[in-house]
């Protein structure tokens, strides 16, 4: 499994989501809410579609900006690309009052963009407009459609306003097209075998972005993407493909150096914020982490930094994180990891009945290997083990996830014989690694095995990220002594972290 951060192949990291701040009261959040659906390209040159697709991102992070708006992220808005569904079904699916959508036509320097507001209550259209212009003219038509909708929904457009919705964006009409070409490769490399390889791709046409546009945050988040999987997949013994040498020596150069200029660049506080958490935890600088978990803890809005479960869960604060993990799943609610993150939350709080219904639920809304870990965790956690095996074993497309997940049923309910022919099983796999082989060793009660390889962890620059990484999949208080991993010993002591963690799972051959 893997299991280096919450990604999934539908989904580009929470990192190229917009910043909105969410209304205060379920009746504003209902009467302000919206979804812009992708355009739909009506001509069929060979960047048209990658062109429809920009445009309307570039349109939804601008109305992203507006305080008064919730605006649906675009993972689930574009979930609906390419299908003739009524609009009423999208807006319910979605959970908004409002649905943006339009066409695009491209013809030589010619263009033509229609788009309307749709109250989906009753169909109504709130606004609507054609556009003829030239292509050179594209930043002031996405301006003016982002605007209209804006004053569509009585939203007041002051000066700053305006400067935000003109500040979201690329306003590069070719880097927005490489940006979507680049997340394409993106979002098919988090379930490729040759992860690495494609990323690699992926981040020649985000260099193009960053060469185009200097100053856009998401291209360098998403640019580091690559350098934190090779340093992960270092530190926890998975293969690396055909990865140089020197690419490896300098990856957390460039993890420092891209997610230090994405925050320099941040568009808003809580985007900086996002960043400057992400890059603290994974430059093992975790020095003031409980303040900036806080400082995310009591944001509003849909940014959030992609790393906080790994620190945060484990170490004591899921409690303060299940309402803002409810309110990103409201903002993303069509993303697997949305919903994972919410019920493993609330599994760490102690409360396993809570993670089982928003884990089911997430399921029939969301579907994905993701969010179906942490139904099953709940299970072990609620003592259903019948239960836990029948879910693993429709679940699971992947027979190696499958088997991960009988080797930590058979632990949880103490049948050592079982889980130690799943771990053989595993072991000979070529995708076996130590995050889940500590993590073994810990739910069958095998200490100094459990420390020898924690040990093992401890002495790579990236302790600190892959460690965590064990914690959280691990479920189980403590995988290890801590004296047996000093560096990670001092940066647990460094962020004012209790130890041990939590165990929201019972492993009975586990006797520390």
């Amino acid at each position: 499994v893997n299991h280096s951060g919450d990604h999934e192949a539908a989904a580009p990291a929470a990192a190229g989501e917009p910043a909105s701040t969410m209304p205060s009261t379920a009746a504003e959040r209902n009467v302000k809410s919206l979804a812009v659906l992708p355009f739909v390209a009506l001509s069929s040159g060979p960047d048209d579609e990658y062109f429809a697709d920009g445009l309307t991102e570039e349109i939804l992070n601008s109305l992203a900006q507006l305080p008064e708006l919730l605006v649906t992220a675009r993972t689930s808005a574009f979930h609906f690309k390419g299908q003739d569904l009524p609009v009423q079904d999208i807006a319910s699916k979605l959970g908004v009052a409002h649905v943006v959508e339009g066409s695009v036509r491209r013809a030589g320097e010619r263009l033509r963009v229609t788009a309307q507001l749709v109250r989906a209550a009753d169909g109504f259209h709130l606004w609507s407009e054609n556009y003829d212009s030239e292509e050179k003219d594209t930043i002031t038509v996405q301006e003016d459609i982002a605007a209209k909708i804006a004053l569509a929904l009585d939203v007041v457009l002051d000066e700053d306003k305006r400067a935000a919705l003109s500040r979201a964006g690329l306003r590069d009409v070719q880097a927005f097209i490489d940006l979507q070409k680049g997340g394409e490769l993106y979002e098919r490399a988090h379930g490729d075998v040759d992860r690495n390889g494609v990323l690699r791709q992926a981040n020649r046409y985000f260099d193009r972005v960053i060469k185009r546009v200097p100053d856009y945050p998401r291209a360098y988040e998403l640019r580091s993407d690559l350098y934190i999987h090779l340093l992960l997949d270092d530190a926890t013994g998975q293969p690396l493909g055909d990865v140089d040498t020197e690419a490896l020596a300098t990856a957390g150069e460039q993890i420092a150096a891209n997610l230090q200029a994405a925050a320099d660049y941040a568009r808003t506080p809580q985007e900086r914020n996002a960043t400057d958490l992400d890059l603290a935890y994974l430059s093992s600088d975790w020095r003031g982490m409980p303040a900036r978990i806080a400082r995310f803890v009591d944001e509003r809005g849909c940014s959030w930094p992609i790393w906080v479960p790994n620190i945060a869960i484990p170490f004591g604060y899921a409690p303060q994180l299940n309402g803002r993990f409810s309110e990103l799943r409201n903002c993303d609610p069509l993303r697997s990891t949305a919903w994972m993150n919410e019920a493993r939350s609330l599994l760490w709080s102690g409360d396993a009945d809570g993670a089982l219904a928003i884990a089911r639920q997430g399921m029939t809304l969301a579907p994905g290997e993701w969010v179906g870990m942490q139904l099953v965790n709940a299970l072990l956690a609620r003592g259903e083990f019948e239960a836990a095996d029948h879910e693993i074993s429709i679940i699971f497309q992947d027979p190696f996830n499958a088997l991960v997940w009988r080797m930590m049923a058979a632990a949880a309910r103490g049948d050592r014989e079982a889980a130690a022919a799943a771990f053989e099983t595993y072991s000979a796999d070529s995708g076996a690694g130590p995050v889940t082989t500590v993590s073994y060793y810990a739910w069958t009660g095998n200490l100094d095995q459990a420390n020898q390889l924690a040990s093992e962890m401890d002495a790579h620059p990236f302790a600190g990220p892959s460690l965590s990484t064990v914690i959280t999949w691990c479920a189980c208080g403590a995988p290890w002594d801590l004296e047996a991993t000093p560096n990670f010993a001092r940066l647990v002591e460094e962020a004012g972290f209790a130890w041990p963690p939590p165990s929201p799972i019972r492993f009975p051959l586990k006797t520390w």
